[in-house]
């Protein structure tokens, strides 16, 4: 190693004291606490949160418990030694015990209120006091913030007991979803995604929750059984946590004169937005409302990449509100997600999630989202015609903006220099016509077969003869598209670069979780390894065993191809 290279290696955090050290709070400095909450954080049964920024809440921390899993990777980044999984401190204070907190950490955590809208509607029946007042972070419980090698990040503990948001519920994740969420964060970061992420996976050796889920073999829509589970909590890591809904909640109360600061706290949060999520891309020197003006444009920009490059990879976030819409625009909540296998547009994997949340609807819902996050913005701008015309202008670009970057996508999947709508159709019509999968089949097509027999493992079903001459004839018209741009090689490589080899599958998650909650944490690892390169070629028993079909037993199971949200 040159001495150069030394020299910009950074220290190793390796156990708790050093950790605390790093804490840095920006939130609980910046803004505003609920002026009715207590200050120790003992605030732990749903209420009415009429105004502030958040409430201060302790965690409760889960008995007994048992290290699963962390993300070597994560760690790497934030210059955390893997050995803190090995200190006490460390893993009580990531399984909900804040008592460990040391100097400059904080004593307690915090949760945040949002507001609730699906598709441009908005909602308070969520909210158990029907006003829209107790609607936030049920069992989400941020514990700290800190500078990890010059960069901020906030840590938040998913299933840390209840909040004054819970809806009367006990605050608590089981452990399937919190193993689900914490190896989908995992391949979302290895797949190129913006995502918040996985730090460590905890679960308790005595703690049982009862849920809904789905029978053995169950092909009920709905969970059909109450199932106990062990509570677990997961820690998730973003700049920071911001949603379109927290916005929307402040702006609400502007519009609805809720109290008389309320027109200044939704100044302060979307200030606080611009500098935990877009310091480095927005002017200090600008004055407010151009700022406000610039977090519009990059966050059109962030939000349309996010859902173009979801697509790309199949992924579904089936349940795609504007609370579950991350302000920085990445990946935010893995409750009701999933992959698509057996190629459907209309693909949506949770079953109270709709059609309007489905696959190929995500453009349109993100767009609804867009303007929910715009009309948000607009009560700061006090009827300032110039600066409202600016974000109109924007919001109503977002369509034209969000169909290139759509055709753009499926160009590079295709090897295209250029989008062409009647092949990229003709193709779609294609895949579900033929039972495609549609991980295997465009990385079988980013190999630039000339003939269809090299992408017959792609498909559940035999091929017709009718449906064979069919794709010859398309396959015939793409490559000559292809020939017309040069090296195959070269093409062919830049499409391995944007279809993955190796996806989520769920039919392959179900045995982590299921084995985890008899105290074997081997598949999760084993998938960690799959997951951490989704576009290399592996061994030939990596392939055999994860790059393959759907086995027929798995179709139509409650739990696989479909299931509840109920974690």
């Amino acid at each position: 190693m040159s001495r150069k290279s030394e020299s910009l290696k950074v220290k190793e955090t390796k156990d708790f004291s050093e950790f605390s050290q790093l804490a840095d709070f920006s939130l609980l400095n910046s803004l505003k606490a609920d002026p009715q909450s207590t200050k120790d954080g003992k605030d732990h049964r749903a209420r009415s949160v009429y105004s502030g920024h958040y409430v201060p809440v302790t965690p409760t921390p889960i008995p007994e418990p048992i290290y699963v899993s962390h993300s070597n990777i994560l760690f790497e980044e934030l210059g955390l030694n893997s050995n803190l999984t090995k200190d006490k401190k460390f893993c009580r204070f990531f399984s909900g015990d804040i008592e460990v907190a040391e100097y400059p950490m904080s004593p307690f955590g915090w949760s945040t209120g949002y507001a609730l809208s699906i598709y441009g509607t908005e909602y308070t029946q969520q909210c158990p006091f029907g006003t829209g007042n107790g609607y936030g972070d049920g069992r989400a419980i941020s514990v700290f913030e800190g500078l990890f090698n010059g960069k901020r990040m906030e840590m938040q503990l998913k299933g840390g007991g209840p909040t004054p948001y819970c809806r009367g519920a006990d605050g608590r994740a089981v452990l399937r979803s919190s193993v689900r969420e914490f190896l989908a964060q995992e391949l979302m970061h290895a797949l190129g995604i913006p995502t918040s992420r996985s730090l460590t996976i905890f679960v308790s050796g005595t703690e049982i929750v009862r849920r809904p889920w789905y029978s053995e073999g169950s092909m009920y829509f709905e969970p059909d059984v109450m199932v106990d589970n062990h509570a677990a909590i997961t820690t998730r890591v973003a700049p920071s946590f911001l949603r379109v809904g927290q916005l929307e909640l402040f702006a609400r109360r502007v519009r609805n004169n809720s109290h008389d600061d309320a027109f200044n706290e939704l100044k302060i949060i979307v200030q606080h937005l611009i500098d935990r999520n877009y310091k480095d891309d927005i002017d200090p020197n600008l004055s407010f409302n151009e700022k406000v003006i610039m977090l519009a444009y990059l966050y059109r920009e962030r939000l349309i990449s996010l859902v173009a490059n979801w697509m790309r990879v199949g992924y579904c976030q089936g349940n795609f509100n504007s609370d579950n819409c991350a302000a920085g625009g990445f990946t935010l909540d893995y409750g009701p997600f999933g992959f698509c296998e057996l190629f459907d547009p209309r693909f949506q994997p949770w079953t109270g999630g709709g059609e309007h949340f489905s696959f190929f609807n995500q453009p349109f819902a993100a767009e609804i989202n867009f303007k929910m996050f715009c009309s948000s913005l607009l009560p700061l701008f006090l009827e300032n015609k110039k600066y409202i015309e600016k974000l109109e202008k924007i919001k109503s670009d977002f369509n034209k903006f969000m169909s290139k970057e759509i055709q753009l996508m499926w160009a590079k999947k295709l090897g295209l220099e250029k989008y062409d709508n009647t092949l990229t159709n003709e193709l779609f019509n294609l895949m579900v016509n033929s039972k495609a999968d549609f991980s295997i089949f465009f990385r079988k097509l980013s190999h630039i077969p000339d003939n269809i027999s090299f992408l017959k493992d792609s498909f559940y079903l035999p091929l017709t003869e009718e449906l064979q001459k069919k794709w010859s004839i398309w396959l015939k018209r793409w490559q000559e598209c292809i020939k017309k741009q040069g090296n195959f090689m070269k093409i062919s490589k830049s499409m391995k670069q944007v279809n993955p080899k190796f996806t989520w599958r769920e039919w392959m998650i179900v045995p982590a979780y299921e084995e985890a909650e008899e105290g074997n944490y081997s598949k999760i690892k084993e998938l960690q390894t799959i997951f951490k390169n989704p576009y290399e070629e592996q061994s030939l028993e990596s392939e055999q065993k994860y790059n393959r079909l759907r086995p027929r037993v798995f179709f139509n199971k409650g739990g696989i191809t479909h299931y509840s949200c109920s974690s």
